[in-house]
């Protein structure tokens, strides 16, 4: 039975999560170099370096922060083809690689149709004052709930509207795996201060939709480590 595995490449001088999402039957996984980190997903296990498989293995990339050639390259040289390019929203250091990586791999970008407005506007998502202007035109648009599907792999759009009126989370109900961009931290949660952004919504984003999900969904942020939503209704002052 195949397993889903999940890579991490942390990127930019954001240290953003970029995240690739596949399956594989084989018990080891696909490791990247430097700072590119492949993991088991779902048991929350460290992942151990594996042989390059012969055939052509299809990845879903999370939020591909500003590298997409790097990205493109190194997935590549693993044997991977990028399938599909989720953004969970639209701020300049989660879409300035997704152009790139569209243009060379051919797949289409998904977003939350609450996010265009970031996502179009270089001056909302923040890209000029960070001295790159970039924008995105996703090729979808998705519904809150709507329920995606790419290489025999299911993500369900959850609208989490707060670090962004449009940033949502990415849900791998069968395995337990929550990608939730900069709405959910280890301990912590997404900053407000930018267009569009609302600590209440935010807050109610996680109380209503994430914090509903069963305790060993294990979280997958933007920025910095893995969790579980356990460990954040214990533990994130923000969750109480």
């Amino acid at each position: 039975m195949a397993n889903i595995k999940i890579g991490r490449m942390v990127l930019s001088m954001c240290q953003t999560n970029c995240y690739f999402v596949y399956k594989d039957a084989e018990p080891s996984d696909k490791t990247l170099p430097a700072d590119e980190a492949g993991e088991s997903s779902g048991n929350g296990g460290s992942g151990e370096n594996g042989s390059q498989a012969a055939e052509e293995k299809e990845v879903v990339l999370v939020d591909p922060a500003d590298q997409g050639r790097q990205i493109y390259e190194a997935l590549k040289g693993k044997g991977f083809r990028v399938s599909a390019i989720l953004l969970t929203h639209g701020h300049f250091d989660h879409i300035w690689g997704a152009n790139e990586l569209r243009r060379l791999s051919g797949a289409p970008i998904y977003a939350y149709e609450e996010e265009k407005k970031v996502c179009e506007n270089a001056a909302m998502n923040v890209s000029d004052q960070a001295g790159r202007p970039e924008t995105v035109i996703p090729d979808h648009y998705v519904k809150d709930g709507e329920l995606l599907e790419f290489a025999g792999m299911r993500f369900r759009l959850i609208a989490t509207p707060g670090h962004t009126a449009g940033s949502c989370c990415y849900y791998m109900e069968e395995e337990k795996i929550l990608l939730s961009g900069d709405t959910l931290f280890e301990g912590s949660v997404g900053r407000t201060d930018f267009p569009t952004g609302s600590m209440s919504s935010l807050v109610r984003s996680i109380k209503d939709k994430l914090l509903v999900l069963p305790e060993d969904v294990t979280v997958y942020p933007g920025h910095g480590e893995k969790t579980t939503i356990g460990d954040e209704k214990k533990y994130n002052p923000y969750c109480q």
